[in-house]
């Protein structure tokens, strides 16, 4: 991590508001607010995630770490574009994990580039299998912070395809980060490393409807 990433971190980790919010708010000056997201506020709660699974802090510490950077996201991100894209219905979720940033990150950008995204929130295998059959969807975007969580992507991927669904799924999250085959493994169609390869991602399939 960058020095200012690695400050954000102990910030986030003490659950110091305002501390989160002063540095957050100088990378924004530095940068923008979407480089400052994904350059300084994921790279840190990445590493909380790490600390989490290796029993180093607790999951109350990764909950309010990541509901304050939710919070200051829903506030810096557009919710929405005033012109939408025609596309095939698509949709994104957490799987399983309780933090949802890399979601929200990813449906703030996808919605400014003019996509209009069904937001499932948090969801279990079966309970999303049937979601997306019940609303046609056709690209599904999945994304975790822990790696028993990303593996269930592969359960996803079978129930849809014994269900005569044809979705596409994108994943993202640490997982794939730090293993660059794991998307393969699990059966999932690409893999984007931040919401600018979501949406890359996204106008590509598109392609294939239209």
């Amino acid at each position: 991590m960058t020095q200012s990433a690695s400050e954000l971190h102990d910030a986030l980790a003490a659950l110091d508001r305002p501390r989160i919010e002063s540095l957050f708010q100088h990378a924004v000056v530095r940068t923008n607010p979407m480089q400052a997201v994904e350059e300084l506020m994921v790279p840190a709660l990445i590493q909380l995630g790490n600390e989490w699974n290796a029993g180093k802090i607790a999951l109350s510490q990764i909950y309010m770490s990541s509901r304050i950077c939710e919070d200051i996201v829903e506030r810096i991100l557009p919710a929405t574009a005033t012109v939408r894209k025609d596309h095939p219905r698509q949709a994104i979720v957490v799987l399983s994990d309780y933090h949802s940033l890399g979601k929200r990150i990813v449906l703030s950008v996808m919605r400014a580039s003019g996509f209009d995204v069904l937001d499932y929130g948090r969801m279990d295998v079966d309970e999303l299998v049937e979601r997306v059959l019940a609303d046609n969807v056709k690209i599904l975007l999945i994304s975790v912070l822990m790696l028993p969580s990303a593996l269930k992507v592969k359960a996803v991927r079978a129930a849809l395809d014994a269900r005569g669904s044809r979705v596409r799924i994108a994943v993202g999250g640490a997982p794939f980060l730090f293993d660059p085959e794991l998307w393969q493994e699990v059966e999932a169609d690409a893999m984007g490393r931040n919401a600018a390869d979501a949406v890359t991602i996204v106008q590509r399939w598109q392609e294939d409807w239209l």
